[in-house]
């Protein structure tokens, strides 16, 4: 059982916390993904105004700073022993590129 004492308090098993986050990471870049096919879609569509192809690529753009991020933090949970902790630069980049996703996805719904 890893190595692990049921019961015994202050101990975990180690793997599971990295798995549950890497599960987590690739969740977002599922969503952000999804939602940047779809501002794509849209703007792609027949006579889409410029407001809406703006809207997609700023959409576009967030996704791409979520996937690098995502990236990065799901290398770091790979290693062994404790996993490297998140910067606050890349936790603040990722919540802005989610913002921007978010931002860009309403654009063009709006649009």
């Amino acid at each position: 059982m890893g190595g692990v004492t049921p019961g015994v308090l202050g101990e975990r098993d180690p793997g599971l916390q990295p798995e549950r986050t890497r599960l987590a990471w690739r969740r977002t870049t599922l969503a952000s993904t999804v939602v940047a096919v779809l501002a794509g879609k849209a703007g792609l569509a027949g006579g889409a105004s410029a407001g809406v192809l703006a809207a997609g690529a700023v959409c576009c753009v967030g996704w791409a700073g979520v996937l690098g991020v995502a990236r990065r933090r799901i290398r770091g949970l790979a290693g062994v022993g404790e996993p490297e902790r998140l910067p606050l630069r890349f936790a603040v980049g990722v919540v802005v590129c989610v913002l921007v996703t978010v931002g860009g996805g309403v654009g063009v719904v709006l649009g």
